[in-house]
């Protein structure tokens, strides 16, 4: 499938898929988009543009740099987690290399604080993660986000958004929700009153 074009900005934004607000893994899955005509876009596709994401989403500092095997590794991750909330929705057992690559996450990073001292505040205990395992503790808390969602209250309602070619995931906070977005339920809706008008052969078009 074709990228969007260099310097196309392609259509705006989308908000946040429901449930992004309480799990950052799932918006993080959802930094791959699929577009209509066959178009993708890449949400990380950068350096630069993972560390926007990350930065936005209070995993690393404004001012931290990132790396383009960093990056992989951040893409790596979110398609190992794709197969699994993937397979979580239809039912079917977890792959064992996503499993793998998710629990390799969490082993990555120290979980324990250190202890500090400081003249101001004394004894205290201090994460410190210094630059070049700033990326492990990063792919931790979002494989750890998953492990959360996928294991906890709130699995059932993990489900893939109904409009096509849409790749996105989202929680179904109600049981009419089927879309991650008004853009994608509009275009659900398009696509059904199309459907509707060439089975009864009214015009193709409005």
């Amino acid at each position: 499938m074709k990228e969007t074009a260099t310097g196309d900005p392609g259509p705006a934004p989308l908000p946040p898929a429901p449930g992004a607000e309480q799990y950052r893994a799932l918006d993080f899955v959802n930094t791959t988009l699929q577009l209509p005509g066959g178009r993708s876009q890449e949400l990380l596709d950068s350096p630069a543009a993972a560390a926007r994401w990350l930065a936005e989403h209070d995993l690393i500092p404004a001012d931290a740099q990132v790396y383009e095997p960093c990056t992989v590794r951040l893409r790596t991750l979110r398609d190992r987690l794709r197969e699994l909330f993937a397979a979580r929705v239809q039912g079917e057992p977890a792959p064992e290399p996503a499993l793998r690559a998710v629990n390799e996450a969490l082993a990555g990073a120290p979980a324990a604080a250190l202890l500090g001292w400081d003249p101001a505040l004394g004894l205290h205990r201090i994460q410190v993660h210094p630059l070049d395992r700033l990326v492990d503790h990063v792919l931790a808390v979002l494989a750890a986000d998953a492990a959360d969602l996928l294991t906890g209250p709130d699995a059932d309602q993990l489900a893939a958004c109904s409009s096509t070619p849409c790749r996105r995931f989202l929680l179904r906070t109600h049981a009419r929700r089927h879309w991650c977005s008004v853009r994608c339920g509009d275009r659900a809706r398009a696509a059904r009153a199309y459907a509707r008008r060439t089975r009864a052969g009214g015009p193709a078009e409005e």
